[in-house]
């Protein structure tokens, strides 16, 4: 029930049997049907999740009341609003199924509870913040540097998953352009 949580920690850090043991334990498994909402804005984010399959988008709403997907994961992979979770603060994110997914989720009094008592999982969990940190800092400067077009690509390139499994309205805000801007870029790519 939790091999993949398991595979993708023995491929960074060694865990004991008793270990392993500790993640089962404190991991959940749920499974939630598209378009579930996991976490609204306005609230203290209660999970940190592992996307064994699906795809969860992260996402808050601009000033004009538009949606703007801010993150979207693939399996496998950890999502939830980070620094939120990690503060305990109020977000002003929403975490949503953009297909039916099943997921391992973490309270975090159980996340600092499994740090504690596992040296292994202590270590992958920083590694996985690590990385968390290194793709938004990238990412921001992607949507920064990279033009529309570059954008799509780079995603062909890295992550061809997502177009053919997530809506291309949250694609092209994810990419941080309007659904007619995409469908532009991606009749001109076809040509």
């Amino acid at each position: 029930m939790h091999h993949q949580l398991l595979q993708l920690i023995a491929q960074t850090v060694e865990i004991s049997g008793r270990e392993r043991d500790l993640c089962t334990q404190y991991f959940d498994r749920v499974v939630c049907s598209k378009n579930s909402i996991l976490e609204e804005s306005g609230r203290i984010p209660k999970y940190l999740y592992f996307v064994e399959s699906g795809f969860v988008r992260l996402f808050h709403y601009n000033n004009k009341g538009d949606e703007v997907t801010t993150h979207i994961n693939c399996p496998p992979g950890f999502i939830t609003s980070y620094s939120n979770f990690i503060t305990q603060t109020i977000s002003d994110e929403n975490l949503e199924c953009i297909t039916d997914c099943v997921l391992l989720r973490i309270a975090k009094a159980d996340l600092d509870l499994l740090m504690r008592q596992s040296p292994g999982f202590r270590d992958f969990s920083i590694l996985v913040f690590q990385q968390s940190l290194a793709y938004n800092e990238k990412r921001s400067k992607d949507l920064a540097a990279l033009t529309a077009e570059q954008r799509y690509l780079k995603l062909i390139d890295e992550r061809p998953e997502v177009l053919h499994n997530v809506p291309m309205q949250h694609i092209a805000s994810f990419l941080g352009m309007n659904p007619k801007s995409l469908s532009r870029i991606r009749k001109q790519i076809i040509r």
